[in-house]
């Protein structure tokens, strides 16, 4: 067993959205260094697991096995060879071996991958003494690979995760243009919401925002709901995963009141929404109900609404969206104490909603580029303390 080893690792993320899974790692204990597209950090097979369990924004936990530099094939194999494979990879694991290569020499990601394949199994060979004539089984647990080129510098991983992040087991049905869980995640963590506060999503579509919104509130790790690709490997305990997962058990407050709404026009989505909820055991923590963005009132104060409208990308759809945008223009600007965030690939966004945002923030929803419109309301007034009588 690894339980005390060291590892390198990274925990990547969709770009504009590293700064968030720093902020994870450090709230978990965690020290960690932001880098485009992830965050780098350092630890043990507990600290794998916890990131696994509890990172909302991130994508995947990467074991580093190696990095180096190389301009030819050959200082490629060589230096994947010389990589402690046989500490990591039974004889029979199953490892396939993704690529990419960014503006670097060794530009033919399919090569790239077919040559660290190679020295790999060289390296596997040589150690457990096996012929060459006889292929590597490959009939055990998955340990995914990649070796990953930028501007000649070379970095090979293993996915520690499985199934991305995203995929927290609770969405049992979506709809047309669904939000990625951990993007769900990273608009709610973006906000100024607290759990004391109302939180409204206009536009629910399948409940996403909502959910996330009620595991933030309720303290629950979004992981909880699943297993990790590194659970079924050899050498890493199953009692750690345990462990981790008892005491975020012990973290979580269920009890808690929260007050999240999620409406939508379309009363399918609100059946699948509630039926989401549902699933991951917070059906009674978010009220879903079918309604119009033109015929939503609310006497509350200091709320946070938040919302993923559509975008109006596809052909013939930008006039109803751009009148959806007007709508809410027109029922959430009187609404001076909320503040509102709103996402959206429409550049002209304001213009139709009516007022210009309080701050913009550029994020990228799956390949697309969009930006977060936030609309800031007015701060709650400050109750003043009384101290030994003296006000």
């Amino acid at each position: 067993m690894k339980n005390n080893q060291t590892f390198q690792l990274v925990a990547t993320a969709a770009s504009g959205l590293e700064a968030l899974v720093g902020k994870e790692l450090r709230d978990l204990g965690i020290d960690c260094q932001i880098e485009n597209g992830r965050a780098r950090f350092e630890g043990t097979i507990e600290t794998i697991a916890k990131a696994n369990l509890w990172l909302r924004t991130a994508d995947r936990i990467k074991i580093v096995v190696g990095e180096f530099d190389a301009l030819t094939f050959d200082q490629l194999f060589e230096n994947v060879k010389a990589l402690p494979w046989e500490d990591l990879l039974p004889l029979d694991a199953e490892f396939p071996v993704a690529g990419k290569s960014i503006k670097s020499k060794l530009f033919s990601t399919p090569d790239c991958q077919a040559i660290t394949k190679k020295a790999i199994v060289n390296r596997l060979r040589e150690y457990y003494h096996r012929p060459a004539s006889i292929p590597l089984a490959e009939t055990g647990a998955l340990f995914k690979t990649e070796v990953a080129l930028l501007k000649d510098h070379v970095m090979v991983t293993l996915d520690t995760t499985g199934p991305s992040l995203f995929k927290r087991g609770y969405r049992l049905e979506k709809g047309g243009a669904p939000l990625k869980e951990n993007m769900a995640a990273a608009l709610v963590m973006l906000t100024n919401w607290r759990k004391d506060r109302p939180l409204i999503d206009p536009v629910c579509g399948s409940g996403t925002l909502c959910i996330e919104a009620a595991l933030i509130g309720h303290n629950i790790a979004p992981g909880f709901n699943r297993t990790f690709a590194c659970e079924s490997w050899d050498w890493v305990d199953k009692a750690v995963f345990a462990k981790v997962r008892s005491e975020a058990d012990d973290l979580a407050d269920y009890d808690c009141e929260l007050d999240i709404t999620g409406t939508d026009i379309n009363g399918r989505m609100i059946e699948i929404a509630q039926a989401n909820a549902d699933e991951i055991g917070l059906g009674s923590s978010i009220t879903f109900k079918q309604q119009a963005v033109k015929d939503f009132k609310t006497e509350k104060e200091y709320g946070v609404i938040i919302a993923n409208p559509p975008y109006g990308e596809r052909l013939g759809e930008e006039e109803t969206v751009r009148k959806l945008y007007e709508e809410m223009g027109e029922v959430f600007r009187p609404l001076d104490t909320w503040s509102k965030y709103i996402l959206t690939s429409d550049l002209l966004f304001e213009e139709f909603y009516g007022q210009k945002a309080t701050k913009k923030r550029k994020l990228y929803n799956g390949a697309l580029r969009t930006d977060y419109f936030q609309y800031w309301g007015k701060r709650p007034p400050r109750v003043k303390k009384e101290e030994d009588g003296v006000k």
